[in-house]
């Protein structure tokens, strides 16, 4: 069982290391272009459903802390593409930004 989880983290932890790029990408390009919407979504809904597997099963209540930081990630790239699809469209911006 420890092996298992080990190798989910290992797993949750490569994927957390990608994130912060994508994030980046996203704000400096203040763009939507090259960013899938059902893609980030998808994942979102894979990382919650890890969480509700940790909740249910009780045992390994740690591994909710690569999934809360993965999700956490995804939910930031996803605010920032709909700033971009507001900049994209030539929306007003929300919070006055320049």
């Amino acid at each position: 069982m420890f092996l298992n989880n080990l190798l989910e983290t290992a797993m949750l932890l490569c994927f957390a290391a990608a994130w912060p790029a994508s994030i980046y990408k996203s704000w400096v390009s203040r763009t939507r272009k090259g960013k899938s919407l059902v893609f980030m979504l998808i994942v979102l809904v894979g990382y919650m459903a890890g969480i509700a597997k940790v909740l249910v099963s009780h045992s390994t209540i740690y591994m909710l802390i690569p999934y809360t930081v993965n999700t956490t990630l995804v939910a930031c790239d996803l605010v920032l593409y709909y700033r971009n699809y507001r900049i994209d469209e030539g929306l007003p911006h929300i919070f006055g930004e320049h």
